[in-house]
């Protein structure tokens, strides 16, 4: 990674936090996005200690079109290029279809699809130019599968794991690699408050799964910089299941 310029968003916390501490690690200088500028101070403070590589902070609402245009151009002022895009923006609230409010819908694809958009199209002017780079799109095992009470939330998902296939494939011409992980339950700090709040028992919750836990930031942040890095280079347009494994019915052995 020494050398190249990532940019993250929802860099302040969770999987965006690892991930840019990660590539940091490895040699990158990174920006990170979020909207909570407390967040990204934070960790852009961790990240400079523990890498002593440049991680720039950058309030950005990835909903707001102007937002993300600022994000790109603020990026290549200061880090001098950009190599690396991970749009790890994304979130929903769920709730029952015969309820489901327009507002809903629309905000889940405005966060998990759009905001998305925004940020290739803006990346991609650099990477076309440049004649390489790579993307990694943060979807959900939601976007496989589908989850009862969150129609909008796995329809936005599955409409990203589509957008990684057709920018792979006509983006790989211009050297730009662009895939995806579907991830499934994290425990990553915010989550697992979420998790009490709701009354969820994390042994339960993941159980179905063959690992029989959730994940860890730093477990998604790996796949993430495999997908990067030059031992994907052969890779793209490609969905990946960071989940613990298929969930399946049957006789469980004990």
């Amino acid at each position: 990674m020494t050398g190249r310029v990532a940019i993250v968003t929802g860099g302040g916390t969770g999987i965006g936090a690892a991930t840019a501490r990660l590539l940091a690690e490895y040699g990158a200088d990174v920006a990170i996005a979020a909207r909570t500028v407390a967040d990204l101070e934070r960790t852009s403070a961790e990240v400079e200690q523990a890498t002593g590589r440049r991680c720039l902070p950058i309030r950005t609402d990835v909903k707001v079109e102007d937002d993300v245009v600022r994000l790109v151009g603020s990026t290549v002022d200061e880090l001098g290029r950009v190599d690396i895009l991970i749009n790890n923006a994304g979130g929903t609230r769920m709730g029952p279809l015969a309820t489901l409010p327009t507002k809903g819908w629309d905000a889940s694809f405005d966060l998990n699809v759009r905001a998305a958009y925004f940020c290739t199209r803006e990346v991609g002017r650099h990477l076309i130019a440049q004649g390489s780079g790579a993307i990694v799109n943060i979807s959900s095992d939601a976007g496989l599968h589908g989850v009862r009470g969150g129609a909008h939330y796995a329809s936005s998902k599955a409409a990203l794991q589509m957008f990684t296939s057709v920018a792979a494939a006509e983006w790989g011409p211009h050297g730009i690699r662009v895939n995806c992980l579907a991830v499934g339950p994290v425990a990553s700090a915010r989550a697992v408050a979420a998790w009490q709040v709701a009354g969820i028992d994390t042994a339960e919750f993941s159980s179905s799964t063959p690992l029989g836990r959730p994940g860890t930031p730093d477990e998604v942040a790996q796949a993430i910089l495999f997908f990067v890095s030059d031992a994907a280079s052969y890779i793209t347009g490609q969905t990946l299941a960071v989940d613990g494994g298929p969930h399946m019915g049957g006789i469980r052995e004990t």
